[in-house]
């Protein structure tokens, strides 16, 4: 099962890094991510600095979540990347399955001072981005103000997006019903607690239009297919910034999501992967990766840095952080099949 966005891959394959002046500390590190604007930030924000200050070859390649692949290099003993960027749920099923190395246990990760959430046994979190609601300002006399007012089709009419996925959008269901945030995970984990998310589901299944790719929802809503969609808060800010969207967004009930750096088992240069995720790590870096994205930092240490024309967009930003629901990626890794299974059959009816 392809995590949480596996279908953000792109064209940054081979992109190759260097600090030749030196020796490199390894024969090179190969680091993963989605590529596309994340990618991009990444490499603004980690390789260039970690490939400058540390006189080592980084070269970058990208995935679009294909446990597959990884489970091929790893199964061979050929391994070919050193660092892969994962989403709690992919990262979560990796290390199930023995994937990965289990550096959660390091000092270096264990002191970095990270958020709740962002550190698991085999995953360190380097950003927070989170599931937001984006709205056409126009569309409504009164804006929407949180991610359950997408099941008010009386007060806010018209056709609405969502992710093509069980993802964000099971707990989105449970949270628009009454569930407690802390109880979400508790409740899908039940029998009952399904149908109940596919009973309020099925109050607005005629209104739904559903997206598969992140750059869909600023789409559907600039040519009004849409009046609101669920989707990422770095694609809505990048169309605001770039394409003059004019969208509005609402954050209460955000449903926020890791990127986190993981080290494949057996990759061949160990000692210098952790590093460069221990770099990313260190506050004065990692709150970089804001500048180029809107997503937030994991480090505690590192809001503080965060310049503050840049806080306003980010998911972590106190004023934004009202009703959050952090995504667990361990629960998606256990109950992701059945729960997948269910939700095509019910697109599907």
């Amino acid at each position: 099962m392809l995590g949480v966005r596996s279908f953000k891959q792109s064209c940054l394959v081979g992109l190759v890094l260097t600090a030749a002046s030196f020796p490199a500390l390894a024969d090179g590190l190969t680091v993963v991510s989605w590529g596309g604007a994340l990618q991009e930030a990444q490499t603004k924000a980690f390789l260039d600095p970690y490939a400058k200050a540390k006189n080592i070859t980084l070269t970058q390649d990208t995935w679009s979540g294909e446990l597959a692949k990884l489970r091929a290099m790893v199964d061979s003993g050929n391994v070919a990347w050193d660092v892969i960027d994962v989403d709690p749920q992919t990262g979560a099923t990796a290390c199930d399955q023995g994937l990965l190395e289990k550096i959660g246990d390091d000092a270096a990760f264990k002191s970095a001072g990270l958020v709740e959430g962002a550190l698991t046994d085999c995953a360190v979190g380097t950003s927070v981005y989170a599931t937001i609601l984006a709205f056409q300002k126009q569309a409504f006399p009164n804006a929407p103000t949180k991610l359950t007012d997408i099941f008010d089709t009386t007060t806010f009419p018209g056709k609405r997006g969502f992710r093509k996925s069980p993802v964000d959008t099971l707990e989105l269901a449970l949270l628009a019903d009454g569930v407690a945030a802390s109880d979400i995970y508790a409740t899908l984990a039940t029998p009952a607690g399904v149908d109940r998310a596919f009973k309020k589901l099925d109050t607005i299944k005629k209104d739904i239009v559903w997206w598969e790719a992140g750059a869909q929802p600023p789409q559907l809503l600039k040519s009004g297919e849409v009046k609101m969609a669920l989707a990422w808060n770095g694609r809505i800010a990048d169309a605001n910034a770039k394409e003059n969207a004019d969208l509005g967004v609402a954050w209460t009930n955000q449903i926020r999501g890791f990127d986190m750096w993981v080290i494949p088992s057996g990759s061949k240069n160990l000692a210098a992967a952790k590093e460069f995720v221990a770099f990313s790590v260190k506050p004065d870096v990692n709150a970089t990766l804001s500048n180029y994205i809107a997503y937030g930092p994991t480090v505690k240490a590192a809001s503080d840095l965060i310049a503050k024309d840049v806080l306003p967009n980010l998911p972590s930003a106190p004023q934004n952080s009202e009703g959050a629901l952090a995504q667990d990626g361990a629960f998606w890794a256990k109950n992701g099949d059945a729960l997948n299974a269910r939700f095509s059959s019910w697109i599907s009816q």
